[in-house]
């Protein structure tokens, strides 16, 4: 099986829970500029995609892809709460979510690695 259905639901579990919380902080920390906002849910969507690409430890590739669905997943509950809040406008969702997938995928290439060096040891 390519993907293991199961972590990638524990991974944007995980993630989702964080999305919310910054999109939270964000309705009421107005100081918060929006490139500060996207580049923390970006961070996020690559941890999600780390936690599964690092459990996983079947491949780059497997990581990734892996990766990239549990980034991309975890990104949407947060959006949905901002456009209920009304701190984000519909035209920046598919954005936002693109950018979610990349750096999901990333980060589970960067999983993989951290499954590589965690069985050598370090």
């Amino acid at each position: 099986m390519i993907l293991a259905p199961s972590l990638v639901t524990r991974a944007a579990l995980v993630g989702s829970v964080l999305q919310l919380a910054l999109s939270g902080l964000r309705h009421f920390v107005t100081s918060l500029t929006p490139v500060t906002v996207l580049y923390g849910h970006m961070m996020l969507a690559a941890t999600a995609g780390y936690l599964y690409g690092l459990i996983l430890g079947q491949g780059y590739a497997r990581g990734a892809l892996g990766g990239a669905i549990a980034g991309g997943l975890s990104v949407v509950p947060a959006y949905g709460l901002s456009l209920l809040l009304g701190d984000s406008d519909g035209i920046s969702a598919v954005t936002l979510t693109a950018i979610a997938i990349g750096t999901g995928a990333v980060g589970g290439a960067f999983g993989q690695m951290g499954a590589i060096l965690k069985k050598l040891g370090y």
